[in-house]
């Protein structure tokens, strides 16, 4: 790219490649549903009072104090591309993006905190970490919690707890996640036991951007299902003490792959780093495929001359909006972006870092 080329958006905290366990997970996250009294949830929301709700809930935040720099944007005033952006950074979620009327996010650049203003709910807090960080996060966004709750009025029941729009989100209104690369599982063919395994302990597996979507490049969302009846302690525990036993399937996995099949697996990895290098258009599904495989032949030694900053630099490009933003942000054809794609990742992962031709 051009020095006067437009400036491509940071790969955010969930896609940074460190922190514990960073080479299977990628980032944990822990999320907090809250509504405020005095207004409808969200399906019943007017226009008028979504506005009113921004308005109430913006400058409370910002006097909570909670980060030095958290910045407010108005979802409605940014480009389709840029909503996209922010969703491929884990900023906020698709149906925020996706929604309607007055709504917003306050974040900061890595995408470590963000607040979602009348996403599902009135507010989601958020809060992630590359690698399995669940413990720091689950502190974090119960000290953001705290802070809010003396300066907002949250709806709560006694009886209940936290009242939100989906009733599986009642109770701690807590979701615990973690994003997971699980690229020998899925090679053979062991990734449905993880499904099955998961699913008995009250957890579930989702996909890439989170619930109703699928899988991406191997990667998997595991969080609880429900809230209600159970303490955000429990729930985090829960989590916690399946992810050890996940990681510890995958890594057995990879090394019975590499004792029983390593030449089948050299060629699989160096094949699709071949391809990345070489073609000439490629479309997202594809690269990310590729990608996933050179995620691990690189974690596994198998290709010693790329840094996994590099592959996870050549993956954020890949992502539609990522890809457009770098190229000025306006729409581009399917066909158009296949290329570009094919061409940005070329020189990304060029040998010797150095830039392709053609």
């Amino acid at each position: 790219m051009t020095d006067d080329a437009p400036e491509v958006p940071p790969v955010g905290e969930w896609l940074r490649g460190s922190g514990p366990e960073s080479d299977i997970v990628l980032s944990s996250r822990i999320r907090l549903a809250r509504n405020v009294v005095g207004f409808p949830l969200r399906a019943r929301l007017g226009e008028e009072e979504s506005h009113e709700l921004c308005e109430h809930l913006q400058p409370r935040i910002e006097a909570a104090g909670l980060a030095p720099d958290l910045d407010f944007v108005s979802l409605e005033e940014l480009t389709d591309i840029d909503r996209l952006v922010l969703v491929e950074r884990h900023v906020i979620s698709l149906e925020h993006a996706n929604g309607l009327g007055d709504r917003g996010v306050v974040s900061d650049e890595p995408g470590r905190i963000a607040l979602m203003l009348n996403e599902e709910d009135h507010l989601r807090i958020q809060c992630l970490a590359s690698g399995l960080d669940l413990n720091s996060i689950f502190d974090r966004s119960r000290e953001i919690e705290r802070k809010l709750a003396a300066l907002i009025d949250f709806a709560f029941h006694a009886r209940f707890g936290y009242l939100t729009s989906c009733p599986t989100n009642v109770g701690t209104g807590m979701r615990v996640s973690v994003m997971l690369h699980l690229p020998a599982l899925v090679f053979a063919k062991q990734i449905d036991k993880v499904f099955n395994s998961v699913s008995k302990m009250n957890l579930a597996v989702r996909g890439f951007y989170g619930e109703g979507t699928k899988a991406l490049s191997d990667l998997y969302q595991i969080s609880n299902q429900v809230t209600l009846g159970r303490s955000a302690e429990k729930l985090l525990d829960d989590v916690r003490r399946v992810l050890p036993k996940i990681v510890a399937f995958e890594r057995d996995v990879r090394k019975q792959l590499l004792d029983n099949d390593r030449l089948v697996v050299e060629d699989r990895v160096w094949r699709a780093l071949g391809i990345l290098r070489t073609a000439r258009t490629i479309a997202s599904e594809e690269a990310f495929e590729h990608l996933s495989l050179i995620r691990m032949g690189v974690h596994l030694g198998l290709i010693e001359e790329l840094d996994i900053e590099s592959v996870n630099r050549t993956f954020n490009l890949c992502q539609p909006g990522h890809l457009q933003a770098s190229q000025g942000g306006g729409p581009l054809e399917t066909r158009h972006r296949d290329i570009v794609r094919a061409r940005l990742i070329r020189e990304s992962l060029a040998e010797g870092g150095g830039s392709s031709s053609g």
